[in-house]
């Protein structure tokens, strides 16, 4: 199932014109979850959207290949990482045991870099390359 957001924009300029701006996104379910998990964390629906579109962007950048991203870690240091959830480049780290970080609140990835499985909180994200 997929949700469309609008976002209508008022602005005037120079007190004599005024436009009206009307921009739609069509979003999926698990999208709107996450918007309303990180607006939850962050007191911002706008953050909760922004962030949860970078998080669908990040998720399908990892599930192709190896996705460069940057993230701030719980204890506040910021992180670049290089990951991926692709089965072709981390099958042999999947053992297909345990809960989806998903039920958690956060994204799971194989580290290229760690040679390890590592997690993000979804508000955490910065930037999506």
């Amino acid at each position: 199932m997929s949700y469309l957001c609008i976002v209508i924009r008022k602005q005037m300029y120079n007190f004599k014109i005024h436009t009206t701006m009307i921009q739609a996104l069509a979003i999926s379910n698990s999208t709107v979850v996450r918007a309303t998990v990180i607006a939850q964390r962050t007191n911002s629906e706008e953050i909760g959207i922004i962030k949860a579109m970078m998080i669908a962007q990040l998720k399908e950048k990892l599930a192709n290949g190896v996705a460069h991203f940057i993230f701030i870690k719980k204890n506040g240091e910021v992180r670049e990482a290089w990951g991926t959830t692709s089965p072709s480049l981390a099958q042999k780290h999947i053992n297909g045991n345990g809960i989806s970080r998903e039920c958690y609140n956060t994204t799971a990835y194989f580290d290229i870099e760690k040679g390890g499985w590592r997690s993000l909180r979804w508000e955490s994200i910065v930037k999506v390359f």
